[in-house]
């Protein structure tokens, strides 16, 4: 399982996957305040959101290449020759997933937030926002790559899939930073249930892909 999880890991970091994710994030911070306007109150107000929407996108950026390269270079099959189930597979990537782009995220919002005007109270409770929901949405994202890997304009369809599928995450990690301990119990509740059902899922499609 360890090693499954770095393997995918050093390959998030090889290809400039996990950069370009940061960079992405930043880019939708930096060109908010440019289309609202510089009213600093508006920013402060809307800023928690603006952070989830560019963590949820950023999120959405590598999800063809989560599973599809090894479907199509037969390693899935040869880790089912060696016992790996799909599931586990699957989980593997999750955690590999999340550890690419989840801390880069986090700390990429704390100069986010100075774009954005956000208070210190507010981007602490955006911070432990996506700490519980960056889970949620690393599960979700390999749920989806699972489900488009091999199909024909898979980017297009994994928007489709994953972004309907994500709207709990964004409005429950949104709606924290005036809902408090609330909120946060909710996010935290919603990432723990994709989290725990998304493993299964993305396994039963590798298993369907690789028959």
């Amino acid at each position: 399982m360890i090693a499954l999880v770095l393997r995918d890991l050093r390959r998030a970091y090889a290809s400039g996957g996990a950069t370009l994710i940061v960079a992405f994030f930043l880019l939708v911070a930096i060109l908010f305040p440019f289309a609202v306007g510089p009213d600093q109150k508006l920013l402060a107000r809307i800023g928690g959101g603006v952070i989830w929407a560019a963590a949820l996108l950023a999120a959405l950026l590598p999800v063809e290449r989560l599973v599809a390269p090894d479907l199509d270079s037969g390693t899935l099959d040869q880790l089912a020759l060696r016992g790996f189930s799909a599931t586990t597979v699957a989980a593997a990537k999750i955690a590999a997933h999340w550890l690419a782009f989840a801390p880069p995220l986090m700390a990429a919002t704390i100069a986010a937030a100075g774009l954005l005007d956000l208070p210190g109270e507010a981007l602490l409770t955006v911070e432990i926002g996506l700490a519980l929901g960056t889970p949620g949405l690393a599960a979700l994202a390999v749920a989806t790559g699972a489900l488009v890997a091999g199909l024909r304009g898979a980017g297009a369809i994994a928007g489709l899939v994953m972004l309907p599928l994500a709207i709990p995450l964004l409005i429950f990690g949104a709606g924290a930073i005036e809902g408090g301990a609330g909120g946060l119990k909710l996010l935290a509740a919603t990432s723990l249930l994709l989290v725990a059902g998304a493993p299964f899922i993305a396994g039963a499609a590798i298993r369907a892909g690789t028959e």
